[in-house]
């Protein structure tokens, strides 16, 4: 359940995340891209940024583990 103190951005970070890591590594392809993504609707571009940069921070914790092939 989502806390009152919780930002969209956190909330739509972890509705992409549970999506497992080689979709979450297409979706910020998409992003990075342009595109916007059912999940990124109706935020700002500054929290579409913020989104990106935190989705990239924590992909960068699994390094290649889970490439696209």
């Amino acid at each position: 359940m989502r806390s009152l103190d919780e930002s969209p951005v956190e909330a739509r970070l972890e509705i992409l995340c549970g999506k497992g890591c080689q979709q979450v590594r297409r979706d910020i392809a998409a992003l990075e891209s342009g595109a916007e993504l059912p999940e990124t609707r109706g935020l700002t571009p500054a929290e579409r940024h913020r989104l990106l940069a935190e989705l990239k921070q924590i992909m960068a914790v699994y390094g290649d583990a889970c490439r696209l092939d």
